[in-house]
């Protein structure tokens, strides 16, 4: 009888041993669209869940107070770590990119290709790359006249 208390209390000790591993971190494998607006003054990253709920949102006034560089890529870096931090606490590996620069430009602004790749070096699996530019066709009349602007 005192051999199979044993056996019970080694099962026990061994069911407590396994209830002991150290829990998990969340794992990596969510995805989420990063949203990256560029001008040549500004740049803005949005990062939302696939359904759209706002994770992160980060835009070069928040990182720097001189306005003349809110749209440079060493700030466009910074903006992409502070999005890294919030990402990574929400488990998120995979990422769909959306560029956006102003209406009519032909090229993003200088922070878009910084901010991408700071994400992949921080270990973002980076899926799609999309230009969600807008560009009018037709609509209304270009401010400056028939002959443009002129110096």
């Amino acid at each position: 009888m005192s051999e199979e208390k044993e056996k019970i209390k080694g099962v026990v000790i061994e069911a407590e041993e396994e209830s002991k591993e150290p829990t998990k971190k969340k794992e990596r494998n969510h995805e989420a669209v990063v949203n990256i607006y560029t001008s040549f003054n500004n740049t803005l990253a949005h990062v939302t869940d696939m359904s759209g709920k706002t994770i992160a949102k980060v835009t070069g006034g928040q990182v720097t107070k001189h306005s003349r560089l809110k749209a440079n890529p060493t700030i466009a870096m910074f903006i992409a770590k502070r999005i890294a931090e919030k990402m990574k606490e929400e488990g998120i590996g995979v990422l769909h990119v959306r560029i956006r620069a102003k209406t009519r430009n032909p090229a993003p602004g200088p922070g878009a290709h910084a901010i991408m790749k700071s994400l992949t070096r921080e270990g973002f699996r980076i899926v799609n790359i999309l230009d969600t530019t807008r560009n009018p066709r037709g609509g209304p009349k270009v401010k400056g006249g028939r002959r443009g602007r002129r110096p």
